[in-house]
């Protein structure tokens, strides 16, 4: 599929860490996704239901980046792409990479992230 809506830079406040300080205190994560699915009745109708309303799948990224602490942001990407691809049929995949700019250590650089891609077949 080369069809893709690509979601960038959504920022999110998240207590995600395998430390205590990092679980009690918010720090920001970074989003970006891509969802795989194909456009062109959307492209000829003009219809938002021949597609997916991007901004219903903000919420739905920010309800979970925004909820239930996990120790890994490994296990935090893998839950946006299973209830993404649950929850919105004209999914065919999704990529979702997920970044930390300030995780807490002593080393000076720009961040951690994860980048996961999953497809409705692999389910």
């Amino acid at each position: 599929m080369t069809d893709k809506i690509i979601l960038n830079g959504l920022e999110i406040m998240g207590r995600h860490g395998c430390s205590e300080a990092e679980r009690q205190h918010t720090q920001p994560f970074i989003v970006d996704a891509e969802l795989y699915l194909d456009l062109s009745r959307a492209g000829k109708s003009d219809d938002l239901g021949d597609t997916i309303d991007y901004v219903a799948i903000l919420g739905d990224i920010k309800k979970i980046v925004g909820g239930t602490p996990r120790n890994l942001i490994e296990t935090v990407a893998q839950e946006i792409a299973e209830f993404l691809l649950r929850r919105y049929l004209l999914l065919e995949g999704v990529k979702i990479k997920i970044r930390k700019p300030k995780p807490p250590v002593k080393e000076k650089f720009s961040g951690a992230a994860v980048e996961i891609v999953r497809y409705r077949s692999a389910k």
